[in-house]
């Protein structure tokens, strides 16, 4: 923890191995500790064909938002923690390929870094519908580089992408 400054940050995950809400939700528990990092919102999880390497099987996604006195490095830190924690290993892993669970950080505050590891906002969040349909759930009117979420997503195909029921 570097200063006690509160930041609203949020983060997509993913996965497509093993039982990917079950992963997905311990991801969260293991994030969200409550005292560096509040969850704020949760959207529903998604159902979602792959992107990038397309033989792999579906993923499920789902955005977060929280509040957090960790800085941006910090945070990216702590979630490769929980990928890691929770089977990710990304020296031996296919670029988009199959895995657990995938913790990226979309946007923390109005924080721009152009870093090695770290480019917030995420350079690639408005390509990608498995990001901005839950992201648009907990935040649509969010404005992020000068573009509404909502509008951005308006623009982009979200065919095959489902919805799916609570669990509980």
């Amino acid at each position: 923890m570097t200063d006690a400054r509160t930041a609203q940050a949020y983060l997509a995950l993913g996965g497509n191995v093993g039982n990917s809400r079950a992963i997905l939700d311990r991801a969260v528990s293991l994030l969200c500790d409550g005292i560096d990092v509040k969850l704020t919102a949760r959207s529903a999880e998604y159902f979602t064909p792959p992107w990038g390497f397309k033989y792999q099987p579906p993923f499920i996604n789902l955005c977060i938002a929280v509040a957090t006195v960790l800085s941006p490095r910090e945070l990216l830190a702590r979630a490769q923690q929980v990928e890691l924690k929770l089977g990710r290993d990304r020296a031996h892993e296919k670029r988009w390929g199959p895995r657990a669970a995938d913790i990226d950080i979309i946007a923390y505050d109005d924080v721009a870094l152009d870093e090695p590891g770290l480019i917030l906002p995420h350079p690639r969040m408005f390509e990608r519908a498995f990001v901005l349909l839950p992201l648009a759930e907990i935040a649509g009117d969010l404005v992020i580089s000068g573009q509404n979420l909502r509008e951005a997503l308006a623009k982009l195909d979200t065919a095959g992408i489902q919805r799916l029921p609570p669990l509980r």
